[in-house]
Order: structure tokens, then sequence, then C-alpha cells
């Protein structure tokens, strides 16, 4: 017994040291004006969000393109970016509507 519970540790401590690199860090962009002079806010984020399936695709193919706009607001943003993308993938609301037979 005890040497399962010294291995469940040991794996747990193993998986939580390998998800700590995977944690997002600081963005140095957050709350500064992108090159036309605008910090998007939620409702940026939001559109940003609802497109972001579109804007995903054109990214891999192109340059030009950007998933998420760095240059942000911060939590109000990435509020409105998880309400957008929500939206345009389905969310949860999809799957609790079907009818059960």
């Amino acid at each position: 017994m005890k040497k399962q519970t010294l291995l469940l540790c040991v794996l747990l401590v193993g998986t939580l040291v390998l998800m700590s690199g995977c944690a997002a860090g600081h963005n140095p962009a957050a709350h500064t004006v992108n090159e036309v002079g605008y910090i998007a806010g939620f409702w940026r984020g939001l559109w940003h969000g609802m497109i972001a399936p579109i804007t995903f695709i054109l990214s891999l193919f192109t340059d030009n393109v950007h998933f998420y706009e760095v240059h942000n607001n911060g939590g109000w943003y990435n509020f409105g970016f998880l309400l957008g993308i929500s939206s345009s993938v389905g969310g949860s609301a999809s799957s609790s509507t079907r009818s059960r037979k």
C-alpha cells in the first residue's frame, strides 16, 4: 500500500511539474497600443472569438493574419474572446438541447 501511495504522489508531482510548463506567461504587449494606436477591448475580443475558427485556418497559411490580438486591455478582452469562441463553436448548450430517445 505504501509503494502505491508513493508512486501516486510521484506521478502527481511529475504531472504538475510538466503541466506548469504549459502555463501562459505575461503578455508584454497588453495595455499598449498597436501600430494604428488601438487597444482591443471587450467588443473586439468578442468579435475575434466569433471569427476564431476561420482566423485559425487562415493563420496557418499567411503571416498577415493573427489568431489573437496581443495589444489588448487584459481581462475584458479575454472574457469577450471566450464568449465569442464559445458562441462560434457551440459551447455546451448544443449538447444539452439534443432530444433523447
